[in-house]
């Protein structure tokens, strides 16, 4: 197979990740990628929540899930001072050591604030007893002089504040941005549909390519999206830890590099016979993969599927990335095209008459 990633996937891709679509505020980004993968597939089912489902072949028996999940970390305001500045609380597992001299967006009613993460300088701390950031004194300057100013822009107790960090592509090879965990794996999802289109692929099961929210805050969109599909199987896809760059102990992490392809896990969670398939899948197309090891959960939306509805079978792969839940979380193209590509093979191997049985 050629190369995947074209001008009109990139474009897509860019956009995507560009908007800013925090943990229960998903509307926006759904909105981006169901207009994107609409001409490939057949049909279409939301839930209340925000979760969007496409699908192929809506009215087979046998149901095959591929997963991603499209939110991202963010803040809430959670406390005004008189002097008028915002201290804030977490929504998802945001880093409150990169928050100093970031800016940010704060959305309101009336529209976006752009504010900052102020920090004091340097030359007014004390040598020797420096503070670190943290949630308790990390905080925004929206340049008001009291409350009643940044009241009066529309910003009040709960309102969401994000990134702006776009997407950029550093030396050719690598895509960095905020929100790649986990939109890059709405966009290679949505990328499977397309290859499947394209190529004139019958499939004989139905396909659910499932976009699911709040994975964030304890994979609640995955949790919810199952129950109402209720499929036979499950293969998610999520990002890892690059774990060669400094200050991370492979001892405890493994040893996962970026550029050496996608990671196929082991963990309870994730059913023997649908990670053999997996690795059989990458074995016979030639597409290079890593293997990891995740004990007692894979802390992905695997969880949510594989102990959904009496036990899905469910396999994650699962895409190395650097600098997890910063602004510069960074992935490698071909971990990206060698990804969807498995994606897309192993979808290809699947029949409605798999076995599946834990015993055989």
């Amino acid at each position: 197979m050629k190369k995947i990633i074209k001008k009109k996937s990139f474009e897509f891709l860019k956009k995507y990740i560009d908007n800013a679509a925090p943990t229960g505020y998903e509307y926006t980004g759904q909105k981006i990628w169901m207009d994107y993968i609409r001409p490939y597939v057949d049909d279409f089912i939301t839930d209340p929540y925000g979760t969007v489902v496409g699908i192929i072949n809506p009215d087979a028996d046998f149901k095959v899930v591929i997963e991603a999940h499209a939110d991202e970390i963010s803040w809430y305001v959670n406390y005004i001072t008189d002097d008028g500045l915002i201290y804030v609380i977490r929504n998802g597992g945001s880093d409150h050591m990169i928050a100093p001299s970031k800016k940010v967006i704060i959305h309101t009613e009336n529209g976006k604030v752009e504010g900052i993460f102020g920090w004091p300088a340097i030359h007014t701390r004390i040598h020797g007893k420096e503070e670190c950031p943290k949630i308790e004194n990390i905080f925004v300057d929206v340049g008001a002089k009291n409350k009643k100013e940044v009241e009066k822009l529309g910003i009040h107790v709960g309102s969401v504040i994000t990134y702006p960090d776009e997407l950029w592509v550093m030396n050719k090879n690598y895509y960095v941005g905020r929100a790649l965990d986990n939109r890059m794996g709405g966009f290679m999802i949505a990328e499977t549909a397309r290859l499947l289109r394209e190529n004139k692929v019958k499939l004989p099961y139905g396909l659910y390519i499932v976009n699911a929210v709040q994975e964030e805050i304890g994979l609640r969109g995955a949790q919810m999206i199952s129950e109402t599909i209720k499929p036979d199987m499950a293969i998610v896809t999520d990002v890892c830890h690059d774990t060669t760059t400094p200050m991370i102990n492979k001892k405890k992490e493994g040893e996962i590099r970026v550029g050496e392809g996608p990671v196929i896990s082991y963990a309870p969670a994730v059913h023997h016979k649908v990670r053999d398939l997996i690795i059989e899948t990458a074995k016979k197309h030639k597409i290079p993969f890593q293997r990891m090891a995740s004990s007692r959960s894979t802390g992905t939306d695997t969880d949510a599927f594989a102990y959904s509805n009496g036990g899905v079978p469910s396999g994650l792969i699962s895409l190395p990335l650097r600098y997890m839940h910063t602004t510069v979380e960074t992935v490698h193209k071909s971990d990206v095209e060698n990804l969807i590509r498995l994606m897309y093979h192993t979808l290809r191997e699947i029949t409605p008459d798999i076995n599946l049985s834990y015993f055989d």
